[in-house]
C-alpha cells in the first residue's frame, strides 16, 4: 500500500500498510493528499532491520511526557522518540531519498517523527518549517514569530477580527520555501493546538517578532537583528548539524534580502494588529 502527499510543493510517498494506515489517521494530512502517481522527491517506510545506533548527539529535549533526542548515526541523521513505555526511532541517509520508521507507530509520535523527517529531506530544496502562526491577507502572507506564550496566536486572532480579509494560515508550522528567489508561506499538515490545514500558497509578505508590552510600537529591523529574529523560530533539532544548518541560513539570507523584518512591542488588542498591518503595507 502507498500513499502520496504534496507539501509545500514537495511529493512524499507513504509506503506500507501500517505506516500508511495511521498517517491517515493523523489530523492535517488529508488536504494534502494526492492521487497522481509522480516520482517523490522521497519515500517513507517501515524498516525490518535493527535502526542505527546513534553516534552523536545533536539536540534533545522533552515536551511534556516525551523526549526527543536527535543526532547522527554513521551515515546519516537519527530521530529516537521516547514516551514512557513506548518509542518510535526514524532515520534517513545524509541526501538520501528513503527515510525508515522503526517502533511504536502512534498517531502523536508519528506526527513529530514525519516533522523532522520532512525537514530533513527537503533542507536542500530551500525549504524549512517554521515556527510561527501565519495569516494570509490580500494574497500575500505574513509570518507572525515568538517564544511560547508572547501571544503568536492572539495577534493573528486580532487580524481576523479587526483586518478585512485577513485569514489564518497555519498556526504553529507553515513551511517556508524560497522559489526562483522569491520565499513563498505554505500551509502544513502541522498546525499545534489549532486544527487550519490549508494546502495553500502565498509569497511572503513579511515577519513581525512579537514582544508582550503596555504599549503598540514597532520598529522595522536591520539586517543582524532580523537574524536574530528569525533564527529561533527554525527547528532547533537542526541547528547543531552544519549541513542542515547552512541550508536554513541560505533561506534565511533569501528572506533578508527580500522581506521586511519588524519587532512589534504590543498590547493584546485591535491598534496593535491595526499597526502591524498599515506598517506591512508601507513596505511591500
Amino acid at each position: 500500500m502507498r500513499h502520496s502527499y504534496r507539501i509545500a510543493g514537495h511529493c512524499i510517498r507513504i509506503e506500507g500498510v501500517a505506516l500508511a494506515a495511521v498517517v491517515k489517521q493523523i489530523e492535517g494530512f488529508a488536504p494534502f493528499e494526492i492521487h497522481a502517481d509522480e516520482a517523490p522527491l522521497a519515500t517513507f517506510t517501515v524498516s525490518e532491520t535493527p535502526a542505527p545506533a546513534m553516534a552523536k548527539i545533536l539536540y534533545q529535549n522533552q515536551v511534556e511526557d516525551v523526549e526527543n533526542t536527535f543526532g547522527r548515526y554513521a551515515e546519516g541523521y537519527l530521530l529516537i522518540l521516547q514516551q514512557e513505555d513506548l518509542s518510535l526511532r526514524m532515520w534517513v541517509k545524509e541526501g538520501g531519498d528513503t527515510v525508515y520508521f522503526q517502533g511504536a507507530l502512534t498517531e502523536r509520535l508519528l506526527r513529530f517523527a514525519l516533522w523532522i523527517a520532512y525537514g530533513i529531506v527537503t533542507a536542500p530544496y530551500d525549504t524549512v518549517a517554521i515556527h510561527t502562526s501565519a495569516i494570509q491577507h490580500q494574497g500575500k502572507a505574513v509570518l507572525f514569530l515568538g517564544e511560547s506564550g508572547t501571544g503568536k496566536s492572539t495577534h493573528t486572532r486580532l487580524w481576523r477580527e479587526h483586518i478585512p480579509g485577513a485569514e489564518l494560515l497555519n498556526d504553529d508550522s507553515p513551511i517556508l520555501r524560497i522559489i526562483e528567489g522569491v520565499p513563498y508561506v505554505f500551509g502544513s499538515p502541522w498546525s499545534g493546538k489549532t486544527p487550519c490545514y490549508k494546502n495553500e500558497q502565498y509569497p511572503l509578505a513579511g515577519c513581525v517578532r512579537l514582544s508582550q508590552a503596555p504599549y503598540n510600537r514597532i520598529k522595522r529591523l536591520d539586517t543582524l537583528p532580523a537574524y536574530g529574529a528569525l533564527h529561533p523560530s527554525c527547528p532547533p533539532d537542526f541547528a547543531y548539524d552544519n549541513r542542515l544548518y547552512d541550508c536554513i541560513s541560505h533561506v534565511i539570507g533569501r528572506v533578508l534580502e527580500t522581506t521586511p523584518i519588524y519587532h512589534l512591542a504590543c498590547l493584546p488588542d485591535a491598534e496593535a494588529a491595526k499597526l502591524s498591518c498599515v506598517s506591512l503595507q508601507k513596505n511591500t
